[in-house]
């Protein structure tokens, strides 16, 4: 009995469908695939619709949503301080990032910044956090290509940073340190030598990784030429951070528009060339001696001071007033239980990330929570040209592609 190939299409629709998305297939010869959500090398819950002509990919579809945490809503039904805890579970390998955008924003709408002293220790935290977010997509990354041995240097690392996080703060990942105003805390006796040790031991630990991998012949075959995008889609994709640097575009957020005292410090903008994987590792390799430096050139230049704006409305008063002062008292439970009320408006600071451009558009209608609460996320933007990067590649680069634009699923779903 002859099969009548028309009518299986009918009864069986796989060819223009994946669980439930529609697909229309350029032609009879392409095959739609479906990758995730549950692969394990997607950082994050994060599922892709491919379709293949033999093993090569004509199309790259990624649908998100399945870690959506309504973040951004619950950020409007906070008081603005409250608010601080909830950034910390959106890109939750880099929270002080997170911290700091929310923060700057909330300070632009009440005109205050933090004193110097502040600025700066802001500033030695969010490229300590650089750093970490930074390891945490080489080791994955590099794990990800099969590369285990990285993944153990790389946390070395990043544990080291934690390490001066929780002697700040108490706490390793979610801090939530970094507030409208300042810090919930100045550095305790010891932090500043212990980050100096940390600064002086980074190089060797780089130059460790480096010999692994930067003439490794399966690691460079692997991403050399793999996941091209041109710099003009990655501009007219919204894409930024070390994927736009490494297309030879080299904006920075900390240069062209200095947030923080970013302005003070001395350091440069590592560019690529080529465009692919393997730029896109060299870039954020480049990068993380930069962060050191900059942390190098905090701790040699600390000022003295205080580290929060001079307004008790705004700022908790410190925990040993609260013993002997009736006003300091009736200040922290009002902060805590009402907050503070910016005046109507709106604003947005961008600052860099480890994934490019972020911050959070904030808009006030004088009540102690915001009336509107957005976010530019770096990763939902660069998230959008995985179509281009994988176009035209093998199957098996989309792992290498997709550890390449360092994503991380909190930030892009919220």
């Amino acid at each position: 009995m002859a099969i009548d190939s028309t009518r299986i299409r009918e009864l069986n629709p796989a060819s223009v469908q994946a669980q439930g998305v529609s697909i229309d297939p350029l032609d009879d010869t392409t095959m739609v695939v479906n990758m995730g959500p549950q692969h394990p090398s997607t950082h994050g819950v994060l599922r892709i619709v491919l379709e293949l002509d033999g093993e090569t990919i004509v199309r790259a579809t990624p649908h998100i949503g399945y870690v959506h945490t309504g973040i951004e809503k619950e950020l409007e039904y906070q008081t603005y301080m409250k608010g601080v805890t909830l950034t910390d579970r959106i890109d939750y390998v880099a929270s002080l990032l997170e911290n700091a955008a929310f923060s700057l924003s909330v300070e632009k709408l009440l005109g205050v910044e933090p004193p110097p002293r502040g600025k700066a220790l802001r500033v030695m935290l969010m490229e300590l956090e650089r750093i970490a977010s930074h390891m945490v997509w080489l080791g994955t990354h590099l794990l990800d290509l099969g590369a285990m041995t990285v993944f153990f240097y790389a946390f070395q690392q990043r544990e080291k940073v934690l390490d001066l996080k929780e002697m700040m703060s108490g706490v390793r990942m979610m801090t939530s340190w970094i507030v409208p105003g300042g810090l919930r805390g100045d550095a305790p006796e010891g932090w500043f030598e212990r980050a100096k040790a940390f600064c002086d031991d980074f190089p060797r630990a780089m130059e460790e990784i480096e010999d692994l991998l930067n003439a490794n012949p399966i690691f460079r075959e692997r991403t050399q030429g793999v996941g091209y995008i041109s710099a003009e889609d990655c501009l007219a994709l919204g894409v930024s951070g070390p994927t736009l640097r490494a297309a030879g575009i080299p904006y920075d957020v900390r240069k062209a528009t200095p947030y923080s005292g970013y302005e003070n410090y001395q350091f440069y903008v590592p560019v690529g060339q080529y465009s692919d994987v393997y730029d896109r590792y060299r870039v954020r390799m480049a990068e993380l001696y930069q962060s050191r430096e900059i942390i190098k050139q905090c701790i040699e230049n600390m000022p003295d001071g205080p580290i929060n704006v001079d307004d008790r409305k705004i700022v908790p008063p410190p925990r040993q007033e609260l013993d002997s002062s009736m006003e300091a008292v009736i200040h922290h439970f009002k902060l805590w239980t009402e907050g503070f009320h910016p005046p109507v408006g709106e604003a947005y600071v961008p600052i860099e990330s480890g994934k490019g451009e972020m911050g959070f558009y904030i808009v006030s209608d004088g009540t102690n929570r915001p009336w509107r609460a957005h976010q530019r996320p770096a990763c939902l933007m660069n998230l959008q040209a995985l179509s281009k990067l994988c176009e035209g590649r093998l199957i098996a680069d989309v792992v290498a592609i997709i550890g390449s634009i360092d994503i991380v699923l909190g930030e892009i779903d919220r």
